[in-house]
């Protein structure tokens, strides 16, 4: 079987969340970081293997796949993960759940659109942590209303965790990064404390794979 490699950058929150899944299947891969400060996202290696000149690439099963959603399912599908009920209704709002974050939050929050919002700001010291609270805060609080059709069991939908874990742990951890206020919000924080304790969130937090 040919090597597993995850083409990454350490703070990517799209490159977190497939650390995560690939540390749920118990997967071992190479990473390769690809530095997203100095550009090397838009070098033609790495443009070979993403034109969008985005992290992360997954190599893996002899295939080269983009976007953490889609290789996501993928694994879900090919390794049984079980990240999402197979029941239509429930399935669809859990899907839902993770999507407030990766659909919504995330791309707004993306370092290339934030770099872009900061360039063009009256004050540019500022605006990136101006930037970052103004749509990270609103969609948390929004997602902690969305946790309550659920009980606290104490992942975001169930006993183990799911897609909507991986897709709000990245996110925690860039509103602490920019001093975003959350500790008026006990149910993701809940679910931060368990998923603090389960080993393939500690072993894909950025700390552990900083460069």
């Amino acid at each position: 079987m040919s090597e597993t490699v995850l083409f990454d950058y350490w703070r990517s929150s799209a490159s977190y969340r497939l650390r995560i899944a690939l540390n749920l299947a118990a997967i071992p891969y190479r990473a390769v970081s690809v530095d997203l400060v100095t550009g090397e996202q838009k070098s033609p290696a790495h443009l070979a293997r993403n034109p969008q000149g985005l992290v992360p690439v997954l190599q893996i099963d002899g295939l080269q796949m983009t976007q953490s959603l889609a290789i996501l399912e993928y694994l879900d599908q090919t390794r049984n993960l079980g990240l999402l009920s197979q029941e239509p209704a429930a399935r669809v709002q859990e899907q839902a759940l993770a999507h407030s974050i990766a659909v919504d939050i995330h791309p707004v929050c993306n370092l290339q659109v934030v770099g872009y919002a900061a360039k063009i700001a009256a004050t540019p010291d500022s605006a990136r942590e101006d930037w970052m609270r103004r749509f990270i805060r609103p969609g948390l609080q929004a997602f902690e209303e969305l946790l309550g059709a659920y009980q606290q069991v104490p992942f975001c939908t169930g006993s183990t965790p799911g897609l909507a874990d991986i897709c709000l742990i990245p996110q925690i951890y860039n509103a602490r990064r920019w001093g975003v206020e959350i500790a008026d919000l006990p149910r993701i924080l809940q679910v931060e404390a368990a998923c603090a304790e389960h080993p393939a969130f500690s072993a894909a937090h950025p700390d552990q794979v900083k460069p």
